[in-house]
């Protein structure tokens, strides 16, 4: 399947001076990390992993070094440790890098800005600024950034924006498989979180009802005991209810991706078109004037495909009817009489689309 992704909101080419930086918008199991790890390869880049992840605000010098992929992560092998980067920025009498405050690791869906984001905008303008003092380009791939891309895209009109796209039946089963087979809940558990913690947003309220969401039976109180909480529920949730959260919340940042990001880099097509993985080469060395290496990445469609008899405790028929829910709230936000709108409903439809046919042979076994 090919996927047609809309025209950006500020094509490339039209831009009259270098990004001064790279912000990668990725969900959770997106292949996010394979891409960054490409720019990480550059001497002219800094990388930073994950800069909203709550670890960062835990980290200590000699942490650092044993940060590592795992074997059953699907990450790519790395040269150094994931935080190596962080190593400047970390504070010398307390834990943490400076200027990270824990409310960054929640994503946000509101349409303004909250009250930490001059915070978030200060901690992530000092990597950036810190790197160009170095003569490097800073790289930043986040997990928590696709409801804030609006903002972020304001407050750093000089970064170049890059969405990350991955069809849901595949991006779900990544993370569905390691708790299947490692009894790691974490990215099964991620939805419930986020969609927990914003279920005030209208928004978020609305994508919650129209997907049928059931989150755990707790208040959203303190961050640290909603997050056990939701680590818990993710133990033994049923499969579907598990795919509800995800795909509300894969929803939710689509939506915000693709009205937002000045590239969309889609991972589905990255491992199965060579001339698509050297046209994105060629666009990142127009705008920043990095080439990263993309080729040779793996095929995820054929890997979800033939990954299928893995899948276990779901049932992929019953998916159709929700993906469907999630299509309409999608279509709620979007006028499709405006060409772009319309192009944008289109490419969701097909990534919908592509997930119901790898997920037609999941049986509840």
């Amino acid at each position: 399947m090919t996927t047609t992704l809309p025209d950006q909101q500020t094509p490339i080419g039209t831009q009259t001076h270098p990004a001064q930086g790279i912000f990668l918008h990725a969900g959770w199991r997106t292949a996010g990390t394979w891409l960054w790890s490409r720019f990480r390869a550059l001497d002219s880049v800094n990388a930073f992993y994950e800069p909203l992840s709550s670890l960062v605000g835990e980290l200590a010098p000699d942490d650092i070094p044993s940060i590592r992929p795992t074997y059953n992560s699907g990450h790519p092998p790395l040269s150094s440790a994931y935080y190596e980067e962080y190593r400047p920025f970390l504070q010398p009498a307390a834990r943490g890098v400076r200027g990270y405050r824990k409310s960054f690791a929640i994503d946000r869906f509101g349409e303004r800005p909250d009250e930490d984001f001059a915070a978030l905008q200060t901690y992530l303008n000092d990597l950036c600024e810190t790197s160009a003092g170095q003569g490097k380009l800073a790289v930043l791939k986040f997990c928590r950034s696709l409801g804030r891309m609006p903002w972020l895209k304001e407050a750093f009109p000089d970064v170049m924006h890059v969405g990350i796209l991955r069809n849901p039946a595949s991006q779900f089963a990544s993370g569905w498989l390691l708790r299947q087979q490692w009894r790691n809940a974490f990215f099964v558990a991620a939805p419930f979180r986020v969609l927990g913690f914003q279920q005030n947003e209208p928004v978020v309220r609305q994508v919650i009802a129209e997907c049928g969401v059931k989150l755990p039976p707790v208040a959203p109180t303190s961050y640290d005991a909603y997050a056990a909480a939701c680590d818990h529920y993710a133990q033994t949730v049923e499969g579907s209810d598990a795919y509800r959260a995800f795909v509300a919340l894969w929803i939710l940042g689509v939506w915000r991706m693709l009205t937002s990001a000045d590239l969309v880099v889609d991972t589905d097509l990255l491992g199965q078109s060579p001339d698509y993985a050297s046209g994105l080469g060629a666009r990142f060395r127009t705008r920043t004037g990095l080439m990263p290496d993309l080729g040779a990445t793996r095929d995820l469609v054929d890997e979800a495909k033939r990954n299928v008899r893995r899948m276990s405790a779901i049932d992929g028929r019953v998916l159709r009817p929700i993906n469907s829910a999630a299509l309409k709230f999608l279509f709620s936000q979007l006028d499709r009489t405006d060409p772009v709108q319309a192009e944008i409903a289109e490419t969701v439809r097909k990534k919908v689309a592509l997930a119901n046919d790898i997920a037609e042979e999941w049986r509840y076994y």
